[in-house]
């Protein structure tokens, strides 16, 4: 399989997640989750004849999408523009207001959380599986699931106090 094939069935199998990732850093907007997933695949693209197998290639595109998504939110300015004949899929996702509404505040809950404990949580929404994400974060397990259980106990009490 050539680089360009390659990098196709990467694409292919991973936009969605990298999309909903990405979306889930900057608040649930599309514009902003769209340029960052450009810039992950961008990033994959350029770097995937130097990945190493030393773990799977959707860790290794999670992490490429957290640190993107976080090199974004600390220099929103800085951006790469491509051109290209070719418009890459963009996810669309149609919810009722009631629901956006729903989501939109915990959107604004996971911003509150601090970095690490974002990352794992938008993983776990995505249905990343716990040892994947434990390879992402750098932690057994266990201390994930003892992370997971505090963290939804702490998205909880801020769903309800918002609700106030």
């Amino acid at each position: 399989m050539n680089k360009k094939e390659q990098f196709n069935e990467i694409y292919d199998k991973h936009y969605n997640k990298v999309f909903r990732l990405c979306k889930g850093y900057f608040c649930g907007d599309i514009a902003l989750a769209s340029d960052a997933a450009q810039e992950v695949f961008i990033k994959v693209w350029e770097h995937l004849d130097t990945f190493r197998n030393e773990s799977s290639i959707s860790t290794w595109i999670y992490r490429i999408t957290v640190n993107t998504c976080l090199l974004y939110l600390r220099k929103s300015s800085a951006k790469k523009e491509i051109r290209t004949d070719i418009m890459p899929k963009v996810a669309s996702e149609v919810y009722s207001d009631e629901k956006e509404e729903q989501l939109q505040q915990m959107y604004q809950c996971i911003q509150k959380l601090e970095e690490t404990n974002k990352m794992i949580i938008l993983m776990i929404l995505d249905g990343i599986e716990y040892p994947e994400i434990s390879d992402v974060i750098g932690i057994t397990e266990e201390t994930l699931r003892v992370r997971i259980h505090r963290i939804k106990k702490s998205l909880t009490q801020c769903v309800q106090n918002e609700n106030i």
